[in-house]
């Protein structure tokens, strides 16, 4: 194949890993690797899928306008000024594909989300990674990198692994200090977990240079359907439904999230049993000897003393039959991510962590 070469960065990408779903000659697992909502997806989205089932053969609206308007009655939005996507990631992609290329540069943050520095070598950008202070976000740090070249500055809140955010004031601290051709996209794949937060709305509407976006894969428990949705200024949603394919969601996943976006009840009961049973979890945890940064999303970030012990842990509840995220690639080497199950997987994790501290292996 002399002379076929891939568009440049794209050899630079390292496949993404997702949680493991299995443990070989374990048949009944409790997975806590991928943050998946443990009640499962909402009743109102079930039903809702039952009824378009037969429906398959139908091409799906182009423009998503139902599931646009539902999204924005529930929260308060302009319904103009959303995009779909398949899940929050493709949204992240439009925005790499729209407005970054060869010469720019894309910032993250050293415990980021890992698709960020792939979707630039994507497009052939250069990804700069920034240092956090203590695994949270720092402004400073990212308008200390910023640069002519800088085109879009990734962060999500929560963020993902490691569960810390930071407050309106500082992200409106950063979108006001952004060099004039920087995008700020606040990810807010966790944004549901924390009661009265916005996501970074209503800054978008006062401000042209940040993008919001939001899945329905966390609180929402569709994340086997994979819609996410963005709220931006009219003319960057106009840029980014330029390049979105008509038909990238389907009739199914449509319905599914629309039914979804108005099961307020199941949103309520699922954010806070999270709140409960995180709560908890860390705090047991902590008895046991393994500390946790205040989490504001649906998992915790268990912390060992060394990468060593975090790896015998993790091997030791996979002999368990429990399921937990290495996140050495986020720069965690010495640190486990526990998805925040139901009450008995959460007691269970919590009671083969405190095995494995007392000398079990």
């Amino acid at each position: 194949m002399a002379g076929i070469e891939p568009q440049p960065g794209i050899m630079e990408i390292a496949l993404y890993v997702g949680g493991k779903s299995t443990v070989d000659g374990v048949s009944n697992v409790i997975k806590l690797s991928s943050n998946e909502n443990p009640w499962g997806p909402p009743p109102m989205a079930q039903k809702a899928v039952r009824r378009v089932v037969h429906e398959m053969h139908r091409y799906p609206s182009t423009d998503h306008a139902e599931l646009r308007a539902a999204i924005a009655e529930v929260n308060g939005l302009d319904a103009a000024r959303i995009v779909c996507g398949v899940g929050s990631d493709e949204v992240l992609q439009f925005l790499a594909q729209a407005y970054a290329g060869p010469g720019d540069e894309v910032i993250y943050t050293e415990h980021g989300f890992a698709m960020y520095k792939i979707l630039a070598h994507a497009v052939g950008a250069t990804p700069i990674e920034v240092a956090e202070t203590e695994r949270v976000v720092s402004v400073d740090n990212i308008l200390a990198a910023c640069t002519e070249r800088t085109k879009l500055v990734f962060i999500a809140n929560p963020n993902n692994p490691t569960g810390t955010m930071i407050g309106l004031a500082e992200i409106e601290r950063l979108a006001m200090n952004l060099p004039p051709q920087a995008i700020l996209v606040l990810d807010g794949a966790y944004a549901e977990y924390v009661e009265g937060y916005d996501g970074g709305a209503r800054l978008v509407d006062s401000r042209d240079n940040v993008v919001m976006t939001r899945t329905f894969s966390k609180l929402y428990g569709l994340g086997g359907m994979r819609v996410g949705w963005g709220y931006a200024p009219q003319a960057i949603i106009d840029v980014l439904n330029r390049v979105r394919q008509p038909f990238n969601l389907s009739n199914i996943a449509l319905k599914a999230a629309e039914a979804a976006v108005r099961d307020t009840a199941f949103v309520q009961k699922s954010r806070e049993e999270n709140s409960r049973l995180r709560a908890w979890l860390a705090e047991a945890l902590a008895e046991h000897g393994v500390p946790s940064d205040a989490s504001t999303a649906n998992f915790v970030l268990a912390r060992f003393g060394s990468a060593d012990e975090a790896a015998a842990c993790d091997a030791y509840l996979q002999s368990q039959g429990i399921i937990v995220r290495r996140v050495s690639g986020y720069g965690l080497p010495a640190a486990l991510r526990i998805t925040v199950g139901d009450e008995a997987s959460c007691r269970r994790v919590a009671h083969c962590i405190g095995l494995f501290k007392a000398g079990a292996r």
